[in-house]
């Protein structure tokens, strides 16, 4: 897994048809998307339950590149193993979701996965300053977890300081929350190079009409990359 900081779209399977996962993460894979984005939720850490490392063994044949999965549960570590197993290449955690962040992102590395943790909005980028040389990637929450499609709380200053506390060591920034055209300007700008989209690429599209998922997905990218066409 070579690392570089070239947007990089990662659609959210929360906004895909969940009859369909497979054949979903194929399709949007098919239609230009860098990373599938997996977000596990467990109705205690946020007020909502989504799926666990089962439906994550199930979908990794049908995803050829990266999955990336972003635990939003607390404790993390019991289920670490489990999701290394089902075959995430990342596994990102919360900062907030425990007293061990330390010990959390070692056990991820340990089992064989990139080690990600995630800040929600109310936390600060000194959050994970001590972290960083354990850290692949830092998520950015732009909208508080536990539901998609919620609107976008800008983290331009958080990510401009996380860019420079990051320097020139291999770590991804990613955006998770209300990702669209209008919005991946200004977070690709202050220094991410992982998107997460959920509606914004699974709108208008299904797996019998993925074309749609395409057109979203390049229309990301190209705002994110400063392209318009």
């Amino acid at each position: 897994m070579t690392f570089d900081r070239s947007i990089k779209i990662a659609p959210s399977i929360l906004a895909a048809d969940f009859a369909n996962f497979g054949a979903e993460c194929a399709a949007v894979e098919a239609q230009g998307a860098d990373w599938v984005h997996v977000d596990v939720m467990d109705g205690h850490f946020v007020p909502n339950i989504s799926f666990g490392p089962t439906t994550c063994a199930a979908i990794r044949p049908h995803i050829k590149g990266i999955m990336d999965v972003h635990l939003m549960i607390a404790p993390v570590d019991p289920y670490i193993d489990a999701f290394a197993q089902a075959g995430a290449d990342f596994i990102t955690a919360h900062v907030e979701a425990g007293p061990h962040i330390h010990r959390t992102l070692q056990a991820i590395r340990g089992a064989g996965a990139k080690a990600g943790v995630a800040l929600n909005p109310g936390t600060p980028a000194s959050a994970v300053e001590h972290l960083l040389d354990i850290t692949d990637l830092v998520c950015v929450m732009t909208v508080n977890p536990g539901f998609g499609g919620q609107k976008f709380i800008d983290m331009t200053d958080k990510i401009k300081t996380l860019r420079a506390m990051i320097g020139d060591r291999p770590v991804h920034i990613e955006i998770d929350g209300g990702v669209d055209v209008n919005t991946a300007p200004t977070v690709a700008k202050a220094g991410a190079d992982v998107l997460v989209a959920g509606s914004a690429v699974f709108r208008g599209g299904s797996v019998t009409n993925p074309g749609p998922y395409g057109d979203n997905i390049r229309a990301i990218r190209e705002a994110a990359s400063g392209v318009y066409v």
